[in-house]
């Protein structure tokens, strides 16, 4: 049965005719070529659309996906066995991945990595180094990796949707965190990263990103549609409280100490009185800040493995840009098409996420 995500009366395009053209190769994961003959047969068959960045992205277990990201996640649910202490930390795009993964290598290796030592590994590493995505680096060429000889507990990310996750997963003990954030701001700064990223002209990037806003709201977004991912997993962590966290940007922007303390309880290694006396929870939050972590010569001048300049993580813009350019033209188009889907509860986030837009 197909999803409604559009308000009446809404005209929706069919493709994304305005494609990026980018000064120089995306990330590996979504460049098209080496694709194994399996992968090949598979897309030959999914349904199709223009995809944000260039060529298609596909439909694979009701999710867009690009293709060589798409060989990845096969690779994974074919391959990658998950263990009982693993972690993995889950998001959409431009949801605070970077900063999260900070916050959670430094709560888990604080023992191994004590979090006043001077080379401390965020110090000297890019968070996705530390926290990598296994579709995305170990399996996206059909590499056969060993991951049992990472120290455990494995901390890992994603981005794929609850019913792409690798079967393993499910049947483990591991554990997921999600990480969901206001799907306007969430957005914009993706918009602006690829303003960045693709260094594309000012009027080129206006009728893009008009384009791009309406696949969103069709549902045709990396890994979208969004709203599905979102309520998949909060559904689950309903379900399944011990296995699923769900988390919100914001809530953890604004109660950072608490919300801290909630992820390390989650993670069955709460912090103890003396090291909240010491000053490490506070230590945590100042160096994962963006102000400290931005300015770091690694994700200043550092690229990762897969192509990607640190510094694009980063990205700091006035929300009041996102506001003329988002908020005030088209946040009802958004606000409408999220509040169009069923709610859950009194603090389902659909309904939090568009409320706390006003504010």
């Amino acid at each position: 049965m197909s999803l409604e995500l559009s308000p009446p009366g809404y005209n929706n395009p069919t493709t994304c005719t305005t494609q990026a053209t980018p000064d120089y190769s995306p990330p590996k994961y979504l460049q098209d070529d080496s694709l194994s003959e399996e992968c090949k047969k598979l897309l030959s068959i999914l349904p199709k659309e223009k995809g944000w960045i260039r060529s298609y992205i596909y439909n694979y277990q009701g999710c867009w996906t690009p293709p060589r990201f798409l060989q990845g996640v096969i690779a994974c649910q074919q391959q990658f066995q998950a263990e009982d202490s693993d972690i993995i930390l889950v998001t959409n795009p431009k949801s605070g991945t970077t900063w999260l993964k900070s916050l959670l290598f430094a709560i888990m290796n604080r023992v191994k990595h004590p979090i006043f030592e001077p080379n401390h590994p965020l110090l000297v590493k890019n968070s996705h180094v530390l926290v990598p995505s296994p579709e995305r680096t170990f399996y996206v060429d059909g590499q056969v990796p060993n991951l049992s000889t990472f120290t455990s507990p494995r901390l890992l990310a994603t981005h794929v949707p609850f019913a792409s996750l690798p079967k393993s997963v499910l049947d483990s003990r591991t554990k997921l965190i999600y990480l969901c954030r206001n799907p306007i701001y969430g957005y914009f700064y993706f918009d602006v990263a690829f303003f960045k990223l693709f260094k594309t002209s000012s009027q080129r990037y206006t009728n893009f990103i008009e384009e791009m806003f309406d696949l969103f709201c069709e549902g045709l977004s990396l890994h979208g549609p969004f709203w599905n991912h979102v309520l998949d997993y909060w559904k689950q962590s309903i379900e399944k409280p011990n296995k699923i966290l769900f988390c919100m940007y914001e809530e953890i922007k604004e109660k950072p100490k608490i919300q801290l303390k909630h992820l390390a309880e989650f993670l069955e290694c709460p912090f103890s009185i003396e090291e909240e006396n010491c000053g490490v929870v506070d230590e945590i939050l100042r160096m994962c800040s963006f102000e400290n972590l931005s300015n770091l010569e690694v994700n200043i001048n550092g690229k990762l493995p897969t192509g990607e300049r640190n510094k694009y993580f980063f990205i700091k813009e006035k929300l009041e840009i996102g506001r003329i350019i988002f908020v005030t033209p088209r946040a009802y188009t958004l606000d409408v098409v999220g509040t169009r889907r069923p709610l859950l509860a009194p603090r389902e986030p659909l309904a939090w996420l568009l409320n706390s837009a006003e504010t």
